[in-house]
């Protein structure tokens, strides 16, 4: 049986190839804890410089954020492009959830952001995963406000296939923002 496809993990080909070959030297599960030490060590190693906000893309917002393009906006309404990269995609190679998930954070967020207030805070996602996306399709994302309630926001976003019209995710987006009192 093989633990892992040859072409799921490619970078890790050689250690695959020999425990393919019959070498066993370890049992499947601490052939898996390995791999999972190494994968973890590596990425400790990485460098994340913070960024300085309102001036420069921070990490997260480069490696999801990247392939967005922003198509319409007005109050209250946002409409996006988005092509799927691989990066974002999961072992069967669709969007992964985490990432659409991303998607409904930020964008639900755009479409209630007015310049010169705070930013609000996510209160409450809830997503429905409706059908998959994958590597290259490009999805059209829009966000419209529902209301709001003192400092409490409501928006939907809708992720459709833009080749096949195909609904891929709905989200409906709760914020909150502290508002100046008044007295």
């Amino acid at each position: 049986m093989n633990l892992f496809p040859r072409n799921t993990f490619p970078c890790y080909q050689t250690q695959l190839s020999m425990y393919d070959r019959g070498n066993r030297i370890h049992e499947p599960e601490e052939f898996a804890k390995r791999e999972v030490r190494n994968i973890a060590e590596s990425v400790s190693r990485l460098t994340v410089y913070p960024h300085r906000v309102g001036f420069e893309k921070s990490f997260f917002e480069d490696f999801a954020l990247g392939s967005i393009r922003v198509d319409r906006v007005e109050p209250g309404l946002v409409s996006c492009t988005f092509k799927v990269p691989p990066r974002l995609t999961d072992g069967s190679g669709n969007l992964s959830k985490g990432a659409i998930a991303s998607l409904v954070d930020e964008i639900g967020a755009a479409a209630v952001h007015v310049d010169g207030h705070p930013m609000k805070v996510s209160v409450d996602m809830s997503i429905s995963y409706l059908s998959t996306a994958k590597a290259n399709d490009e999805l059209e994302i829009t966000s419209r406000g529902l209301g709001q309630k003192r400092g409490y926001f409501g928006t939907i976003v809708l992720l459709k296939n833009k080749g096949t019209g195909e609904v891929i995710a709905e989200g409906r987006h709760s914020l909150f923002c502290k508002i100046a009192s008044k007295i």
